[in-house]
């Protein structure tokens, strides 16, 4: 069966002939000038992406069910016949007809892989990379092996305990970018300390003394700590230190400098990492 040409279609198709009948025009009016012939090299039409059997409905569901939710991506998941959507808070799972809805972590039994893990870690990977230096606080070795993003809380007792260790991370070759997570939220108490240390005339020292307990001098600036803990939120982050590889995938809480060195190598080491 014949189908309609699209409007754009038409439009181009119209713009050829027009084209055409324009260089025939002017062959006509310069002697010895032979007629050109119009190619298909008229700017064609844009594909558009087709549309996963499913996904306007998962979209639809989602949108029912919780209307204040950012849709990051939808795609066809491992499960036959639903949806993998992936939203500013969790990965959730939407049945193609958008009856059915469930969240939790999905287990490849055979691999013993967490798929739902695997997922997030993709969409986590392509937000922390958006991050630029001049929002973190690194503490980094000359030549890192390894690069962690790690949200932090200035007065969580792991995340100081962590940053006393933070010399042992950089001797493993690991990198430490910090973004700052205060468990107490935007205008609490750790949140201030969190702008005092950025803007600190010494950020690294202001933030280490931070860490030890020790007080901080009270300072406002321009700052990225609201978007840190934004972000965190977007990410999943639900308690510190959290801490992610390069990849995104989670990899702790609290891991010790020989713990995180074995964790990365045995991440690398993982078939696609």
């Amino acid at each position: 069966m014949t189908r309609p040409l699209h409007r754009s279609q038409l439009a181009i198709a119209f713009g050829q002939i027009a084209l055409g009948a324009c260089l025939a025009a002017f062959a006509a009016a310069v002697p010895g000038t032979a007629p050109a012939t119009v190619t298909g090299n008229v700017a064609a039409p844009v594909a558009t992406a087709p549309i996963a059997p499913g996904e306007a409905a998962a979209r639809k569901a989602m949108t029912a069910m919780a209307p204040a939710v950012k849709i990051d991506s939808v795609r066809p998941s491992p499960i036959t016949g639903f949806m993998e959507v992936n939203t500013d808070r969790e990965t959730v799972y939407v049945s193609n007809d958008g009856k059915y809805l469930f969240s939790g972590n999905l287990i490849d039994v055979a691999s013993k892989r967490n798929l739902t893990e695997d997922a997030r870690a993709v969409a986590r990977r392509g937000a922390l990379k958006a991050i630029t230096a001049s929002q973190m606080i690194v503490f980094a070795p000359s030549h890192p092996k390894y690069t962690v993003t790690v949200f932090t809380d200035v007065d969580c007792g792991f995340c100081r305990k962590m940053h006393s260790q933070i010399n042992d991370y950089n001797r493993a070759g690991i990198a430490v970018d910090y973004l700052f997570f205060p468990r107490t939220g935007i205008g609490g108490e750790s949140y201030d300390k969190a702008v005092s240390v950025w803007c600190a005339a010494d950020r690294r020292e202001a933030f280490t003394n931070a860490k030890k307990g020790l007080s901080v001098p009270k300072v406002n600036c321009a700052n990225p700590v609201t978007m840190d803990y934004n972000l965190g939120l977007h990410v999943g982050v639900d308690g510190t230190p959290a801490i992610y590889a390069a990849d995104g995938t989670q990899i702790g809480g609290y891991l010790s400098p020989t713990e995180m060195r074995t964790k990365l190598d045995s991440l690398a080491a993982k078939p696609n990492s």
